[in-house]
């Protein structure tokens, strides 16, 4: 498991090598785990958190599967964004492929409106 670990966060630093965000476009970063996910906006010139959401924030009656909840948190996270007036960012996908739970999250993000 630990190998595992290592080789995503070697992507992970070959992705953040090449991405900032900033206060205008800020960076979309995801982590993901077997349970759970969180996405966060984040402003790298300061090195502050703009905007945060997790699957914990996201209540439901009905019994939602893990992708359907990404989604959702997606627009969660473009609404709190369109509130602070972000219109545009950068994703970062954390060293995940872009298959699954981490490519519902973009599709949320966009529905919701913001631009890659």
């Amino acid at each position: 498991m630990q190998i595992k670990q290592e080789k995503r966060y070697r992507r992970h630093k070959r992705i953040r090598a090449k991405i900032k965000g900033t206060k205008d476009c800020p960076r979309i970063s995801i982590f993901r785990s077997n349970k759970h996910i969180f996405v966060q906006l984040i402003d790298d010139d300061k090195g502050k958190t703009l905007i945060s959401s997790n699957d914990l924030e996201i209540k439901t009656k009905k019994k939602l599967t893990k992708t359907e909840i990404a989604k959702e948190i997606g627009k969660e996270i473009a609404k709190k964004a369109l509130v602070q007036k972000i219109k545009k960012a950068v994703f970062d996908r954390g060293g995940y492929r872009y298959h699954g739970r981490v490519k519902a999250v973009a599709e949320g993000v966009r529905q919701g409106g913001i631009k890659f």
